[in-house]
């Protein structure tokens, strides 16, 4: 009976380690009962990544560095807010084979896991927004769960299939998506190595590898994570309604700013379809303008507009264009 037990839990321990590197690794036995028990062997690495942030304490700072967190934040969060949320989670324009993937491999390198995952629960999201079955409503469920806690539960591990089929017919997407750590684990190594290399050829930079490493990937993806999944929580709870939406989504200028548009929550939630957000030239939408100009590149195409005579109810015409 104990050797019974006792390789029940080895069997246990393996499938949850290789469930770091395999997201779909026996899916079907995972507990769905408890929604909100956390599997802390599960999300380890998560937690590690946080800790990482520490070693700027041992590798110190350098401009190159630091621009180079900037830039991988900035470039990263806008394959989650262009690609992850406006193009595979509502088809709010159009791409290309070829495009599409490549800004599901950025995104995926943004450790958020992989775009199937991350457009399944979003349109969880947009289905029971703010309902018991919203799991990071923080009317519902508080502002800690709503950040982050969700994604510590077993039962949000797996992809919700039966929202994005339509994603689900490329091998590739399958792939990222299904093993989600192999492109974030990529970009650190190369990132290690550049840095190994500057350190060598150009030293005036003043960096290195453990220095690009903690800061280009660590940092960035830290800071990177929470900035994102403040639209969750944060912006459910602080700032303006524009429009009376059957949720508690709200309009937050600061938000919108760090997360290159997305603030413009309730905007969002009124009318989900658009590929802009900032309904109102004031409002300031980064991820929307860069789309545009890919547009006139010929990256990307029918970006889906607003209605003509969206107002606000104080009778305020949209911009449209």
């Amino acid at each position: 009976m104990g050797k019974d037990r006792s390789g029940a839990q080895r069997s246990s321990f393996l499938l949850s380690l290789w469930r770091w590197f395999d997201a779909e690794a026996s899916a079907d036995q995972i507990d769905f009962a408890d929604a909100k028990k956390v599997d802390w062997f599960r999300i380890l690495p998560f937690v590690i990544m946080h800790l990482m942030c520490l070693g700027v304490i041992w590798v110190g700072w350098s401009w190159f560095a630091v621009l180079t967190t900037a830039a991988l934040y900035f470039v990263r969060m806008f394959a989650i807010t262009g690609f992850y949320h406006r193009y595979f989670s509502h088809n709010t324009f159009k791409t290309n084979r070829f495009w599409q993937f490549c800004f599901a491999v950025l995104g995926n390198s943004s450790v958020q896991r992989g775009p199937l995952w991350w457009a399944a629960h979003h349109r969880h999201h947009h289905r029971f927004a703010d309902t018991e079955k919203d799991i990071h409503s923080p009317s519902r469920h508080g502002f800690l769960w709503s950040h982050i806690g969700w994604l510590t539960s077993s039962a949000n591990f797996p992809t919700k299939m039966q929202y994005v089929k339509d994603w689900a017919r490329f091998p590739e997407l399958r792939w990222i998506n299904r093993f989600d750590t192999v492109i974030p684990i990529l970009l650190a190594v190369a990132l290690f190595v550049s840095g190994s290399f500057l350190e060598i050829y150009a030293p005036q930079l003043g960096t290195n590898g453990p220095q690009l490493l903690i800061w280009g990937f660590f940092i960035s993806s830290v800071v990177l994570f929470h900035g994102t999944v403040t639209i969750n929580s944060l912006d459910h709870m602080f700032g303006s309604r524009r429009y009376n939406t059957p949720d508690t989504s709200r309009n937050n200028a600061f938000l919108a700013l760090i997360t290159l548009g997305e603030g413009w929550h309730n905007n969002h939630h009124h009318y989900a379809i658009s590929a802009r957000q900032g309904f109102y030239w004031w409002e300031i939408d980064i991820t929307y303008y860069l789309l545009k100009v890919f547009s006139w590149l010929g990256i990307v195409w029918d970006l889906r507009g607003l209605p003509q005579g969206l107002r606000d109810p104080n009778g305020v015409v949209a911009d449209a264009r």
